[in-house]
């Protein structure tokens, strides 16, 4: 529905006179060319890509890049294995990729499966049944209880309507509707009480609207083409690989050219053994298993969250909690259960709680009597059927153990008049015995006008003018802690009154009491926010609902605190007023982001991100899906969400529960963490094999042989990393603030580690060699230099598996971390290590490899060597400890 026509701001004769249309509705000639003209009352769809673009978009990634020149330049180097196993490596993460993708394209479907298959129309001055995608503009619409609306109506016609709108705008209530035409400028969409918007259901009367927009021109087609048109940002983790693997390649670059120069410079090789060199040593630095391992450990926490009812829609997501700094949520049925609730109660002048026992108050009893009279639910099987709010007055009266199937028995209803929005009273006349009951409720100060007497413990006294005031300011007092106060009365009457009108049946009342509501927090979500605190993580609400309902929830869930005054609390009108620039400078002063659209969402987001912050937004509506898309992280409600939600989300909470988003951050810092120690054992290792084959080239010592270097990447890069991948989390991962945006693998000291650790394992290899040149068990000159680059091959790939267990943390001893609790990496070592020595030990290797038998003294000396990168490694990590670190 185009703004610029502002339908609710028009007279009914205005907007039909707009639509060329009127209360008779249109011929079906005439629909029929508007249906052509326009096309169908749909979504349009978003233009999707194919399996094979999806797939060859995976090859985009800056790793993969290189991966594939790697593989290529090991493919014309002879080693057509190795370049084999990174292709391999390449292929199933694209399929991972291409997997999680096809899965995440279903929010503008959803959107269409939403559309109600039929609408009561009427044409030709008759009424029809027709699919609601012909639905036209100035179409006359029939609405009633149950109704799905089919398109965006103008009302021109109301009995006692009234619509739950939570999902487009999250108001938590059914709101009333009216045909009076709105003065205010651009008011908000829960504010347009003339409108009936696409896919909200009318939950109460019924009416006539005319459709001013069907279509992509609806709220919700609005809200569609928004989502279409949201761009997805890359995601930290997305970011920090391809600013790993431009660096890896400047580095790679750097160093094989100086290879290739200084071996040509010394003149004992030719060209092209120089070139094979610098090929082997490019393909040793490469980390080919990374993106795999990365893959494999998001898919790990993938399982992990998904026992914690967190479901992730895309691998990546996983990482991304863990760096979230703020998490935008969502009011109605995110942090509060989307279910009216009685919380208090005001009888004899006095406040009340729900869960004070009503049975030895007279007055009370009265009011539970009252207000389970006054109301249509339906009783079933399945639970309450009805209006919310009457609902909770029913639920009341279940949790007090009050006998609700003698009291209709006993209370049998012969009259009413209806609510209407004009006067805020309903009204039931009951039998009771030989006379009858009239019980009333509604607005408090509507019913007080009505009252002239009062109920108090039992008694009915005159309702003073003092009492009035009394009253009026206790339901102020209510009323401020965003409660929804509802009063109640009732007087007994010996006849059925002649005529239904308030002006007869609503006077000369007995006031007995009012009823306070509200839409209550989630009980576990409090202590959710203050974990979410402890953890650095600022959480804000965003909401369209009123200000002073979300205010008030805010303040009992602590996201606003006490130091917080009402300047934290904004709306989208004020939102409005700004400009983007001035938005921008003042969107960290607010905690509370209240009666806001989906683009007000978007915008919140935006401005959020713009402040380097990792923005993760929560919600459960079709207003809420812009947004989702827009932040870091969406998160969408499992139970309540709707499909569109879902759809347009990073992940979705299968329970619905706040808190467990603060169990899934905490998971995504595991992965994070765990990423780190993977990659840092990955580094680590190549830089020692690099530095090795650097000096080596240098020394113009023998270089160890290709397959050399693609066991020792293929053995102890693959199963330790991935093992590594599944270390238990960190217990004080929720007591440090989430890291910053700008933070990349290397942070947090891991870039140290691999700088020393891959040294010392270089050095320790090329010692072992020297040593072994100097310290001879043979004389031949060959089988020497074999002995040597036997025992510097075994000590370089075995001291990489006991390195393995200092990248289990950064500055901690692994005597103080629990180096064996991982089941699965103690499993990986032993199996790389029976790998490595498989090498040597059994027979007919030693010539595909290119190494000798070694005796006991050389093993020995090969333990040794490999052992001692503990006792380095321990030594560093102790000076860094008493530096300050962690």
């Amino acid at each position: 529905m185009s703004e610029k026509n502002k339908f609710y701001a028009q007279s009914i004769k205005d907007v039909l006179a707009e639509v060329d249309s009127s209360n008779k509705g249109l011929t079906s000639k005439e629909a029929q060319l508007r249906l052509e003209k326009n096309g169908a009352n749909s979504l349009k769809e978003a233009e999707k890509t194919t399996i094979l673009q999806k797939f060859l978009n995976q090859f985009k990634d800056f790793m993969i890049a290189i991966l594939l020149i790697a593989a290529i330049i090991a493919a014309f180097s002879g080693e057509t294995v190795d370049a084999l196993f990174i292709l391999a490596i390449v292929i199933i993460n694209a399929v991972f990729g291409v997997f999680q993708e096809t899965k995440a394209e279903g929010a503008i479907d959803a959107l269409k499966k939403m559309s109600t298959p039929n609408a009561n129309v009427r044409r030709n001055n008759e009424i029809f049944s027709i699919p609601a995608t012909d639905l036209v503009l100035g179409d006359i619409v029939l609405l009633e209880a149950g109704d799905i609306v089919p398109a965006d109506l103008r009302l021109i016609e109301v009995n006692s309507l009234q619509f739950e709108e939570a999902a487009l705008t999250g108001e938590s209530v059914p709101v009333d509707k009216s045909v009076v035409a709105i003065k205010k400028d651009n008011p908000a969409l829960g504010d347009r009480h003339n409108l009936a918007f696409m896919n909200t259901n009318v939950t109460y009367g019924r009416g006539l609207g005319v459709v001013v927009g069907t279509g992509m021109q609806t709220e919700v087609g609005s809200i569609a083409d928004t989502l279409a048109n949201t761009q997805e940002g890359e995601t930290p983790l997305q970011v920090n690989l391809k600013k790993l693997g431009k660096t890896l390649t400047i580095l790679i670059l750097v160093i094989a050219a100086i290879v290739f120069f200084v071996g040509m410079l010394r003149g004992d090789k030719s060209v092209i053994d120089m070139l094979l060199t610098a090929i082997s040593l490019a393909v040793a630095a490469i980390p080919e298993g990374l993106p795999a391992i990365v893959t494999i450990t998001l898919a790990l926490g993938t399982g992990r969250l998904a026992k914690r009812n967190a479901l992730m829609r895309k691998l990546s997501a996983v990482e991304t909690l863990g760096s979230t700094q703020i998490i935008g949520s969502d009011k109605t049925g995110t942090l509060t259960q989307n279910k009216m609730t009685v919380e208090k109660f005001v009888v004899n002048n006095e406040i009340v709680d729900a869960v004070s026992d009503i049975n030895k108050n007279k007055t009370a009893l009265k009011l539970a009597q009252v207000m389970a009279l006054n109301n249509d639910t339906k009783i079933t099987e399945k639970g309450l059927l009805g209006d919310p709010t009457e609902t909770a007055l029913i639920s009341f009266n279940q949790v007090q153990k009050q006998d609700l199937t003698k009291l209709f028995n006993n209370f049998k209803r012969v009259a009413e008049i209806p609510f209407d929005s004009e006067r805020k009273l309903m009204t039931t006349v009951n039998e009771s015995g030989d006379n009858y009951l009239i019980t009333v409720k509604g607005a408090p100060d509507q019913l007080l006008k009505r009252a002239s007497q009062i109920e108090i413990n039992g008694k009915i006294i005159k309702l003073t003018d003092k009492n009035r005031e009394e009253l009026l300011e206790i339901n102020h007092s209510l009323a401020k802690q965003a409660l929804r106060v509802l009063g109640f009365a009732y007087k007994d009457v010996k006849n059925v009154p002649s005529k239904m009108t308030s002006e007869i049946v609503e006077k000369d009342l007995v006031f007995v009491g009012f009823v306070a509501m509200i839409d209550p927090e989630r009980p576990e979500v409090r202590d959710a926010v203050v974990e979410a605190r402890t953890a650095g993580i600022r959480p804000i609400m965003i909401t369209g609902d009123h200000k002073d309902t979300a205010a008030a929830i805010a303040r009992r869930l602590d996201i606003l605190v006490d130091s917080q005054g009402d300047e934290a609390v904004t709306t989208g009108e004020d939102i409005d007023k700004l400009s983007d620039e001035e938005f921008d400078a003042k969107v960290e002063q607010y905690s509370v982001y209240a009666r806001v659209s989906p683009e007000h969402k978007v915008r919140i987001v935006k401005a959020w991100q713009k402040k380097g912050k990792v923005v993760a937004m929560t919600g459960d509506g079709v207003n809420d899906a812009p947004a989702l898309k827009t932040a870091d992280i969406g998160v969408a409600m499992g139970i309540t969400g709707t499909e569109v939600s879902k759809g347009a989300s990073d992940m979705v909470l299968a329970d619905d529960n706040f808190a467990t988003i603060v169990n899934a951050v905490e998971e995504g810092r595991n992965v994070f963490a765990n990423i780190q120690k993977s990659l840092q054992y990955l580094l680590s290792s190549n830089l020692a094999e690099v530095l090795t084959l650097f000096i080596m080239t240098m020394m113009g010592w023998n270089l160890f042989f290709p397959i050399m270097i693609l066991w020792i990447n293929l053995v102890t890069d693959t199963f330790p990393a991935i093992a590594l991948g599944i270390e238990p989390g960190q217990k004080d991962a929720m007591n440090r603030p989430p890291r910053d945006k700008n933070s990349n693998f290397l942070s947090g000291g891991v870039g140290t580690s691999v700088l020393y650790q891959g040294a010392i394992q270089g050095v320790i290899t090329l010692f072992v060699y020297w040593y072994a040149l100097k310290f001879p068990e043979h004389s031949a000159s060959v089988e020497v230099h074999r002995d040597a680059l036997t025992m510097s091959f075994m000590t370089l790939g075995l001291m990489q598996l006991v390195n393995a267990f200092n990248a289990k943390s950064v500055y901690q001893s692994i005597f103080k971390i629990g180096a064996f609790k991982n089941k699965w990496f103690n499993l990986a070592i032993v199996f790389s290590f029976f790998s490595m020595a498989a090498v040597v030990l059994v027979p007919g290797l030693n010539n595909l490899f290119h190494v000798s038998h070694l005796d006991i003294q050389q093993w020995v000396i090969v333990v040794i060597a490999s052992i001692s990168i503990i006792v380095w490694v321990e030594i560093i990590k102790l000076f860094f400890r008493l530096a300050g670190k962690k």
